[in-house]
């Protein structure tokens, strides 16, 4: 189906052809018919299956229409709530290049920008605002923003805004506009929490459901490196990073000190290579992003703050230098290559303090990731599980004889992998730090979250 078939505004269309885009994604075509019929709508799908244009589009159509509301205000008519700062960016982008051949009046409300330019931004009338919800919780509390002419709402990423603590600031902010309003959400993921949300906050929705998972893993070849250490994986990295065919990469790091300290070092080999965390400015963040765009940085080593809201054309490689705590991340980190009906290449690191974690995300994409061996940097011991029964090369989900049993212990009650059999991983806290920093610069409060102790690094060698 061509776009033209979708009944978009000519403008709209003219801006879509400008972008290259031959046929709509599934996601596209299935929802953008239901939003343009003033439907609520739940979709779910993978980050990479074209989500954001699925709701800008409509969102962009009504705005070809005048609003109907009396009351004369300065408030947005479509209003799009995303989790992070980066992702809110990616949108105001869509609203740009979509809208090129529109008059529309756009703009971000998140945090870590001045907040003078956003007090001028809601000064002026405006169509559409992109927000992150904890700084427009702020905004509405001092009563700069007027909701009454709203007509749509969305929730990007809405799982993910519930995973960061934002379900009470969501539900606030949907109080405060029109009941009459459409809303669409979406979801890479539906459980129970997200279904409660959705009957507060949805009336009758259509749903959508896109195998998006599936898709991005058949677009992506995935590699796995057994590492002893943290030294083992630096010797593993300073080998794949001097392929030439790797010509714009993501390096995946679990804590901002490391991803700080693997940009200075890769840097200080010769490599154009810098970091992405959240205690960077929002100014940093962007033109590092941008540098990256350009060509001017060819390895990005980033905390999860970039698995979802970063859009790099190009990139050819993923690596996770740290695999991330929660497996759904996974599928997001390596979906920043492959894009587009590109092909690319994942390489995941895990220690032996990391299986549980590698466990965890090859049950959630329902296959092995398949073991690699670099000549030379071949691991001292295989990757093994609590039990002790060992990963193959080949790739074969865990299993063998030995499972089961507990690997001797010596004098103080650790095993010969360093671990303590009769206690428990703490697993509680399942947000990042990084999470918690954006959530607390986007005005939450931090109490919200458990205060964690930062992994032990090692040097660089």
């Amino acid at each position: 189906m061509p776009f033209s078939k979708l009944q978009l505004a000519a403008p709209i269309l003219k801006a879509v052809n400008l972008c290259g885009y031959a046929a709509p994604t599934p996601i596209q075509e299935q929802a953008i018919p239901k939003a343009l019929a003033g439907q609520d709508l739940i979709a779910t799908a993978q980050t990479g299956t074209g989500k954001t244009a699925a709701f800008m589009l409509p969102a962009l159509q009504r705005l070809t229409v005048p609003s109907a509301c009396i009351k004369r205000s300065k408030g947005p008519r479509v209003l799009v709530l995303t989790p992070t700062r980066e992702l809110a960016n990616q949108v105001t982008d869509a609203v740009r290049i979509y809208g090129k051949f529109m008059r529309v009046r756009s703009g971000a409300i998140l945090g870590g920008m001045p907040y003078f330019e956003q007090q001028r931004l809601l000064s002026q009338p405006v169509d559409i605002i992109v927000a992150t919800p904890g700084r427009l919780m702020d905004h509405m509390e001092r009563g700069r923003i007027d909701f009454s002419r709203l007509e749509l709402l969305v929730l990007d990423e809405a799982d993910r805004m519930l995973d960061m603590g934002f379900s009470e600031a969501v539900d606030t902010i949907a109080a405060a506009t029109p009941a009459s309003r459409q809303t669409m959400m979406f979801t890479a993921t539906m459980d129970n929490a997200m279904a409660k949300l959705a009957q507060r906050l949805l009336r009758n929705p259509e749903r959508v459901e896109i195998a998006g998972k599936k898709t991005t893993l058949e677009a992506i070849e995935q590699r796995l490196h057994a590492a002893d250490d943290m030294q083992h994986k630096n010797r593993l990295l300073k080998h794949l990073i001097g392929d030439a065919g790797m010509t714009r990469a993501i390096i995946f790091s679990g804590t901002k000190k490391n991803a700080d300290q693997l940009a200075t070092e890769l840097h200080a080999q010769g490599h154009s290579a810098a970091a992405l965390h959240g205690d960077m400015s929002q100014f940093a963040r962007n033109k590092t992003i941008m540098n990256m765009r350009r060509g001017r940085i060819r390895l990005l080593v980033a905390t999860d703050v970039a698995a979802r809201g970063l859009d790099v054309t190009g990139i050819t490689h993923v690596i996770n230098y740290d695999l991330p705590k929660n497996a759904e991340d996974y599928v997001h980190r390596i979906g920043r290559t492959g894009r587009a009906g590109a092909t690319g290449i994942a390489i995941s690191f895990a220690s032996g303090k990391e299986v549980d974690a590698l466990r965890s995300i090859e049950r959630y994409i329902g296959q092995s990731i398949p073991q690699s061996v670099i000549p030379g940097l071949e691991p001292a011991r295989p990757l093994r599980r609590s039990g002790g029964s060992s990963m193959p090369a080949s790739g074969k989900r865990w299993q063998g004889s030995s499972a089961g049993k507990r690997p001797a212990q010596n004098a103080f009650g650790r095993n010969a992998y360093g671990s303590r059999p009769d206690r428990k991983p703490n697993t509680e806290n399942k947000f990042s730090r990084d999470d918690q920093r954006s959530f607390k610069q986007d005005g939450g409060r931090a109490g919200d979250f458990r205060k964690t102790r930062p992994a032990r690094q090692s040097r660089w060698a």
